[in-house]
Parts: C-alpha cells; sequence; structure tokens
C-alpha cells in the first residue's frame, strides 16, 4: 500500500483524537493540517495495524491551514454478529480418539467440522482442505462477516515452522482468523496486524517443542538399548531354539519337521509353530 492509498484508507474514518470528519486529514491544535495522522485514527483500519506512522499525503500540505475535505462514502462498519466457526479436528494414528476434540469444537459453536485420522507428515489433509475451502466460500459471499478456523489446539494445524507459516499467509490473504481452544496461547487471533507476529513465534515455539520430544524420545531408545532392550516386535525363534534347531539340522532332520517340532513362546502367535521361511532366515541370521 503507497502513502497515498494509506492517507485514503485513514481518511474512511473520523479521527477520534481531533475529530477531523472522513474525507479531511488530520490536524492540529492551531488549526494546521498535521503533518501525521494520529494513531488513534489509523488504527481504525486493520490493514495498518501494524505500522507506526502513516504520513499525510503530500497533496494534503502538512502545515497549511486546515480545510474540511471532500465527503467520502464512511468505511464499512466492523462485523458485530457472532463469528461464524470452522471446526477443525485431527489426530496421527486410527488407535488415538477425536471425541475430546469434536466434544471441544461442539462446545465452541462451530457451524461446521472436518475431522481427519492423519500425520501432519502428509503434505495434503483432504478434510483440512475442506476446512479452509469453506471458509473461504463463506468469506466470499459475506465480506464483512468474521470467519475464525477453529482448532482445539495449536499442533493439530501444523509440525514445523514452515507449514505454520504458510498457513498463516494463507489465513491473512483471506481474512481468515484463527481460534485455538486450549493451550498458553487459548483465544481468537486476526492473521493481519499482531496476529501475524503471533503466527511467527507459534512457528517457533511448535518446531522447538517437537524437536525436544524427538530428542527426549532418542534418548530413551538409546538408554533401552544399552539395557539390551532394543524395542520392536519378539523375535519367533529365540536363541534356545535356534540351538535347537542347529542340532536337528546337522542331524539331517529336514526343515518342515524341524518347525514342526519348534513352539512360538512370545507375540500374537504364541503356542504355534514357526512357519519354515521364518526357520531359514533365523538359522541365515545367526552368527
Amino acid at each position: 500500500m503507497t502513502i497515498e492509498d494509506a492517507g485514503g484508507a485513514v481518511e474512511r474514518h473520523a479521527c477520534p483524537k481531533c475529530e477531523a470528519p472522513a474525507g479531511s486529514s488530520c490536524r492540529t491544535r492551531a488549526g494546521k493540517v498535521a503533518a501525521k495522522y494520529h494513531t488513534a485514527r489509523f488504527m481504525l483500519e486493520p490493514a495498518l495495524r501494524d505500522e507506526l506512522a502513516v504520513t499525510v499525503p503530500p497533496n494534503r500540505g502538512p502545515g497549511r491551514v486546515w480545510k474540511p475535505g471532500p465527503s467520502v462514502a464512511a468505511a464499512a462498519p466492523e462485523p458485530t454478529g457472532s463469528p461464524i466457526r470452522i471446526g477443525y479436528a485431527r489426530c496421527s494414528t486410527a488407535t488415538q480418539e477425536l471425541a475430546s476434540q469434536l466434544d471441544a469444537l461442539a462446545a465452541a459453536h462451530c457451524t461446521r467440522v472436518f475431522s481427519e485420522k492423519i500425520s501432519t507428515r502428509i503434505k495434503v489433509r483432504p478434510e483440512f482442505e475442506k476446512a479452509l475451502t469453506l471458509a473461504r466460500e463463506i468469506r466470499q459471499a459475506a465480506p464483512e462477516q468474521q470467519v475464525l478456523l477453529t482448532v482445539h489446539e495449536m499442533k493439530r494445524l501444523a509440525r514445523n515452522a514452515a507449514e505454520l507459516m504458510t498457513l498463516s499467509a494463507a489465513l491473512q490473504a483471506d481474512g481468515i482468523g484463527l481460534e485455538m481452544l486450549t493451550g498458553p496461547l487459548t483465544g481468537i487471533y486476526d492473521p493481519r496486524g499482531m496476529g501475524s507476529m503471533l503466527f511467527a513465534v507459534l512457528a517457533v515455539g511448535a518446531e522447538l517443542d517437537r524437536n525436544y520430544i524427538r530428542e527426549k524420545t532418542l534418548e530413551g531408545q538409546q538408554a533401552a538399548a544399552a539395557k539390551g532392550n532394543h524395542g520392536g516386535r519378539p523375535k519367533v525363534i529365540d536363541e534356545d531354539m535356534l540351538v535347537f534347531a542347529r542340532a536337528l539340522r546337522d542331524k539331517g532332520t529336514p526343515m518342515p519337521e524341524i518347525a514342526k517340532k519348534l513352539t512360538i513362546r512370545t507375540g500374537k502367535n504364541t503356542g504355534k509353530n514357526p512357519s519354515v521361511a521364518s526357520l531359514y532366515r533365523a538359522l541365515a541370521d545367526a552368527p
């Protein structure tokens, strides 16, 4: 936005401080054209809330005798009705539950809720894209209506800073707000103005938290490995079974008969005989 555009946007509002009417620049106590707009005035314009100052356009002549400018259409009033909430719930695996998120979104009076069980590692999340599409369609049909993308917590949106910043840019371009129901930053955030700064902070915090969890997981795995616990599924053929199988093989017993003489002791196949293929693999991998 150029200086002239910024000045025109500010002048759609009457100044709360010097009471300059819409269409006119601000004025000083001495009745001169002010060199800068009053902060209280440009804060009324969402696109300019990040600016520390908006200078008066050159054609307004700062320091000259103040005269009312041409009348202009009043700025569109801020939406006063209840915002339309589009809810989104997600968990990473099929074994996790979505009920708590769905209950929270229902309590928040979401107009529509989209949910899916999918990892954030998947770049394309169909239900998430549907939620964004619906929010955009509502904004296009009713530009004055506030639309919020509502989630239970921040980590349901993205897994790293880059993805969260991409989402921030998309919400900012479409004028869609973000609402988080739980966590340290519970509340409604506009992606414009201070909201864009919040997205940057959220992105860094999310990535640091994920890296911390990953480091702690690796440390736990290393500690378990040092104690002999390497994780994974239990072996179908343990060391005792392997020694017995070797002895039978050395005596010339056929592999299918050896497999029938062995019994799996752990896992979901406890009590069954191992397959001949598993027996061949165990004997081939053994030192």
